[in-house]
């Protein structure tokens, strides 16, 4: 198995009325020697904000804002805009991030050419409930049940008109175009799926109608190993190796002990070709097993989310039982040759 060291906890909660009640799950990219960090800052009530922070080196804390950077604007996300993820491409910063109104929680868009003003470009998933997305897929006869079968997690037995919207969280870009195209994750549960496009202007109703009835071919990884076996979803954006795109994602299993997430490296995904899974590790890459991962507000995560490359060691910074921020790290080259030995095992 491959080593991890756990770094420590990097960021708690303040005072500051904006996240007095936990920080957690950061957007993360390195600019020189900075780590500029974009987390999510959660006030009481349960009410979302982006804050940030910036790092010297992988490690130590060097400037962090006493307000956040971004905030609720819109109806689609008054109650929240949360776990962001951050890329570059070209010369513009793609930061997603979930957008939550109170009872939705849909994938969106901003971007930046400063790393300080983001421009809000709305939500980028699918607009359409979970029974229209059901119903199409399940018409196909080619999708796993699970996608289809998740009726207990959208609806109440009250609740007859079956209006609750998709969830579509986890959209996470590459951080380069591939094949000209815009490349992006996002995560329908239970699996992760792929999407690509030429521009955001793609992302019509009937661009996903089409998506929807060619389901399967989009799916990029589904819940295979015990650790990742309730759903898995799209963690940190894909690391370009000369042997694939390394993603790194979590994965959450029902025990005794309720839901426990878990930090995974998935895969090698193919350079050209990323909806094709090349390797996956069969156990977590890490797991919850110090007190700040196993006791929060909510118990047993890890929920990777970013990275930081410096030499040879790959910072891995996650939230820490959805109320702290903390790190780890391993060493690429051995993670890449772990994963080169489980592709006869994992090979589609």
């Amino acid at each position: 198995m491959i080593k991890v060291k756990k770094e420590g906890v990097l960021l708690t909660k303040t005072d500051f009325e904006f996240e007095n009640d936990g920080v957690l799950n950061p957007a993360v990219i390195r600019e020189g020697k900075n780590v500029h960090m974009f987390y999510r800052a959660v006030r009481k009530g349960n009410f979302s904000s982006i804050g940030y922070c910036r790092l010297d080196g992988p490690l130590k804390i060097a400037e962090r804002w006493e307000k956040p950077i971004m905030i609720p604007e819109y109806d689609y996300e008054s109650q929240g805009v949360e776990d962001p993820r951050i890329v570059k491409i070209q010369d513009l910063y793609y930061l997603t991030y979930t957008a939550y109104d109170g009872t939705n929680a849909r994938g969106a868009l901003a971007t930046s050419k400063d790393l300080k003003h983001f421009h809000k470009q709305g939500i980028i998933v699918p607009m359409t409930t979970y029974a229209e997305f059901a119903n199409i897929v399940k018409s196909t006869g080619r999708v796993n049940e699970n996608y289809y079968n998740n009726h207990k997690f959208y609806y109440h037995e009250a609740d007859s008109e079956e209006t609750s919207l998709l969830w579509d969280k986890d959209v996470t870009f590459f951080p380069r175009k591939i094949n000209g195209k815009l490349i992006f994750l996002q995560r329908i549960r239970p699996g992760i799926q792929l999407v690509s496009i030429n521009s955001i202007k793609e992302l019509t109703n009937e661009f996903w109608h089409e998506y929807f009835n060619n389901f399967q071919d989009h799916i990029v990884l589904d819940p295979m190993y015990d650790h990742e076996s309730s759903y898995v979803g799209s963690g940190c954006p894909p690391i370009e190796t000369e042997h694939g795109w390394l993603l790194i994602y979590h994965g959450a299993e029902e025990t005794d002990k309720g839901l426990v997430y878990s930090a995974c490296a998935a895969a090698l995904l193919d350079l050209n070709e990323p909806a094709k899974e090349i390797s996956r590790l069969p156990y977590a890459l890490f797991f919850p097993e110090f007190e700040w991962e196993l006791k929060g507000e909510v118990n047993n995560v890890v929920f990777p989310t970013g990275t930081a490359l410096f030499g040879d060691t790959l910072y891995i910074y996650y939230g820490a039982a959805d109320s702290k921020i903390a790190c780890a790290s391993v060493n690429l080259p051995a993670l890449i040759a772990e994963l080169l030995s489980n592709i006869s095992k994992n090979e589609k």
